[in-house]
């Protein structure tokens, strides 16, 4: 969300920021609003004087026995009354119309992101391992995998399309990826294991901006809950209205739970296989930090999701994503993409975003410095570390063998209960 004190201050800064958002410059729309909602703001509030003013006078007229003036004073109470509903009514109007309009606007990108339209106009920021050479052509996962228990017929006879029925050593290996996770970011890198709902109502859908805008990429139940996206969603929603002592920060999040996504947008793109499903598992990282502190923190966050795949042995390319390719609420955005053999090229595996204080804007959420009169809003950071599936994905294709069996990863071993290789069923 965006604050109307600096647009009024900076409109130029703002029209460039929108810009470089791929938008046309708004400032000049934003403001006339703002000043017809003040205006009209003066008037109500003038008027609720003067009925005040007019009431006390009436008084003093029936005192000195001026029954006229007393008279007309109580026809313009009246009047007054009268009027200042229908105002009232025009003041709810306007400043719902401005708050609508500013909660349709992304948030705008950090100095230092690259401009850009598209994903062409990212940026590779660095590269870790050397793609494996195969001794055979490497298969793409959905080709292979079926065999080992990946089983996507059986999930399209109960559910449709865009699921899957995981069986027997493949279960396990995907609950083995989460735990491995999970267990890496709690214990290594300093955040606390939640266990979240997986239903929030529209306010907390709003506060992490999957509403409006993104409605239809999300899953409603018939009471009017809507299932989380992202536990991003349930995790920063945690701090939701809350005045933060200072010394309680940073506060650092994690889940591994469900994701339900209707992939609304994306028609057409990744329906073999398991790289974008309705239902999946993630493990979210949020954070909650002071302003000056959320650089940093992007930087920490992005390498907590790294590690997992250095963990892994999988290669993997740095992204910093440009203006136009960056998702709604983030100010900077770096991408981690992996490398799948199958089809020969790095694909999204984590995105950790800085989203400064938009998102608290839209919570208000805050926190209070010590020492310091009022109170400032937090900034809010969230990252993925990592997706399962695509992290099965990714295992399944740069650990295949010629045979069709799939090596277990070293980091995951212990995890898997004595099985060091997937086999194909007979």
């Amino acid at each position: 969300m965006h604050d109307i004190r600096l647009i009024r201050d900076h409109p130029q800064a703002f029209d460039a920021g929108l810009v470089r958002r791929g938008l046309e410059p708004l400032s000049a729309e934003i403001l006339a609003m703002d000043a017809s909602l003040r205006a009209l703001q003066t008037e109500i509030q003038a008027a609720l004087a003067r009925r005040n003013e007019a009431s006390k006078l009436i008084g003093q007229a029936m005192a000195a026995g001026d029954r006229d003036k007393a008279e007309a004073l109580k026809a313009e109470v009246a009047d007054l009354k009268t009027s200042l509903p229908a105002r009232e009514e025009a003041e709810r109007v306007q400043l719902a119309a401005l708050h609508d309009r500013l909660a349709a606007l992304p948030n705008l990108p950090a100095d230092d992101v690259p401009d850009g339209e598209d994903e062409e106009g990212n940026v590779e920021i660095s590269r870790w391992g050397t793609p494996r050479s195969f001794d055979f052509a490497p298969q793409e996962h959905a080709d292979f995998a079926p065999a080992l228990g990946l089983d996507f017929e059986t999930a399209a006879k109960m559910s449709g399309a865009r699921f899957a029925f995981l069986k027997g050593q493949m279960a396990r290996l995907e609950r083995a990826i989460g735990q491995l996770m999970i267990d890496r970011q709690t214990h290594e890198a300093g955040y606390t294991e939640c266990a979240t709902p997986l239903m929030v109502r529209d306010e907390a859908a709003f506060g992490t901006t999957q509403l409006p805008k993104f409605r239809e990429d999300l899953f409603q139940t018939t009471d009017g809950r809507w299932l989380i996206s992202t536990s991003e969603m349930s995790l920063t929603n945690a701090v939701r209205e809350e005045i933060l002592p200072e010394t309680e920060l940073p506060i650092r999040m994690t889940a591994l739970t469900p994701c339900f996504r209707s992939e609304a947008g994306s028609a057409g793109r990744d329906t073999r296989g398991y790289i974008r499903q309705h239902q999946f598992w993630k493990v979210e990282l949020v954070s909650i930090t002071r302003p000056e502190d959320s650089d940093a923190e992007l930087e920490r966050k992005t390498r907590a999701a790294e590690q997992i795949l250095e963990a892994l042995e999988l290669p993997y390319r740095k992204m910093l994503l440009c203006a136009g390719d960056m998702g709604f609420a983030a100010r900077k955005t770096y991408d981690l993409e992996v490398w799948l053999p199958g089809q020969n090229s790095y694909r999204e595996i984590s995105s950790c975003s800085n989203c400064g204080d938009f998102q608290a804007r839209r919570m208000n959420t805050r926190f209070r410095r010590e020492e310091v009169k009022g109170n400032e809003f937090v900034h809010t950071l969230n990252g993925s570390g990592l997706a399962v599936g695509r992290t099965l994905v990714a295992i399944l294709e740069n650990y295949q063998q010629a045979d069709g069996s799939v090596d277990i990863p070293k980091a995951l071993l212990p995890y898997m209960g004595g099985v060091t290789r997937l086999t194909p069923a007979n």
